[in-house]
């Protein structure tokens, strides 16, 4: 390495973002939880409890579609 006004050393540094999503995300998951729970009961075949865990995933999104038709926004 001849010339210090040549050689650039590239230092990378790991920057680690934490997003704290607070009480919100405790209440989802609470409430992903026990969505969960009924539609696991609710099911009578294997299939059944699957879907039951992917409606536990979009349940907030169709009750906020539903909430804003209601709404008429």
């Amino acid at each position: 390495m001849g010339d210090d006004e040549n050689t650039t050393i590239y230092k990378h540094e790991k920057k680690t973002t934490v997003k704290d999503c607070g009480m919100s995300g405790g209440i989802y998951g609470m409430a992903f939880i026990g969505a969960a729970i009924y539609f696991i009961q609710q099911a009578a075949t294997f299939w059944m409890g699957v879907l039951g865990i992917l409606k536990a995933i979009i349940w907030p999104v169709l009750l906020m579609y539903n909430l804003l038709d209601f709404l008429k926004m």
